[in-house]
């Protein structure tokens, strides 16, 4: 009987300790997760894409007349002031051809008369651009101090401002240039009259403008045509930043957009400011050879030259175009958050995230205002 009751007890404790093993095994474990702060902070979302640097205004210095070329003892790099002698040109020309090379020159003072006043007019009509975006600013101004405009109205006006005054500088120079260019022209006329008289005397080819050779393209002495491409000269310290987006893209990089200059061998990060957006697109193949629209945007440095006075042109740059920037968001990692179930009727729900609340995880709807 005592042996009956002790192996009724083993049974009964056998039994019980194995539905507490099964119970246990069974048992809804907590599951360990990764969790993260949701944080008040800065919101971002960029562009981000390779570009290349671009001197802003670039000269092609030609032959003005047909001759002798002699040896060009500039070279790429050289610093050039404006009016200093780049080349010179013996002029070789036959007593037959006389007639037709005054005929041709004075052709070519006709047209450089004509590039003066047309690079006049752009003058006139960029001192009134600016008039008119220096009294849209103060207006806004005025407006925005009262509390009628958003102050990012007038941030839009200061930039529109900018670029006026920058359209003025452009006009400028160019103006500079088409004078220079009248005056090479006289002097050719004078040159091809007086070929006979002056014997060897060579023709001096003067820079148009202050700044760096980019390229020689003709250095060894030689027989020239008319309107050969000597050398190209430029102004390293007035350059663009030209990046090739996606059409989507661009839509997005309006005008007066701010701009990181990054990966462009400076220690520090530049700022820029989106300045034109092209308004024609073209074909590009990518590297998995699927083709592309794509359409070039320019930007302009705002940074001080001093930082990068290093770079030069065709140089690459990464440049990040920032699209849009909130300073106090509620930010949350994009793995924490995920889709809810469709409803009964199809239409999606939102998103969610899980909360840990007292050791718990807790399922919350969200809506997401931007996705970086």
């Amino acid at each position: 009987m005592k042996m009956q009751r002790k192996t009724l007890l083993i049974t009964l404790a056998a039994t019980a300790a194995l539905a507490g093993l099964l119970a246990w095994a069974f048992a809804p474990r907590p599951i360990a997760v990764e969790v993260s702060e949701a944080a008040i902070g800065v919101f971002e979302t960029s562009i981000d894409e390779d570009a290349r640097t671009r001197v802003r205004d670039r000269y092609v210095v030609s032959a003005p007349l047909a001759g002798q070329l002699a040896r060009v003892v500039l070279r790429e790099g050289d610093g050039v002031e404006a009016g200093a002698a780049l080349a010179t040109l013996t002029p070789a020309l036959s007593p037959m051809l006389d007639e037709r090379s005054l005929n041709e020159q004075r052709a070519r003072i006709g047209a450089a008369e004509a590039n003066l006043q047309r690079a006049l007019t752009r003058i006139g009509a960029a001192r009134v651009g600016v008039e008119q975006a220096s009294i849209n600013m103060r207006r806004t101004t005025d407006l925005a101090r009262q509390g009628f405009v958003a102050p990012t109205r007038v941030d839009s006006d200061r930039l529109a401002v900018q670029a006026a005054q920058r359209e003025l500088e452009t006009a400028v120079e160019g103006e500079h240039i088409a004078r220079h260019e009248l005056e090479q022209s006289r002097a050719a006329l004078l040159a091809v009259r007086d070929s006979g008289a002056r014997g060897s005397q060579g023709f001096v080819i003067r820079a148009p403008v202050a700044g760096r050779v980019l390229k020689v393209h003709q250095t060894s002495a030689s027989n020239v045509l008319a309107g050969a491409a000597l050398m190209e000269i430029g102004d390293t310290r007035r350059m663009d930043i030209v990046a090739e987006l996606l059409t989507g893209d661009a839509l997005l990089a309006r005008p007066g957009t701010p701009v990181r200059i990054e990966r462009w061998g400076g220690p520090v990060t530049l700022t820029g400011t989106v300045q034109r957006v092209e308004p024609a697109a073209f074909t590009k193949v990518s590297a998995l050879g699927v083709e592309e629209q794509r359409v070039r945007v320019l930007i302009d440095i705002a940074s001080d030259p001093g930082e990068w006075a290093a770079l030069g042109d065709g140089y690459r740059v990464g440049v990040r175009i920032l699209t849009r920037s909130e300073p106090a968001v509620l930010r949350v990692p994009v793995s924490a958050i995920f889709p809810l179930p469709a409803s009964s009727t199809g239409t999606a729900v939102g998103s969610a995230v899980f909360v840990l609340e007292a050791g718990h995880a807790r399922l919350r709807p969200v809506r997401i205002g931007g996705r970086n």
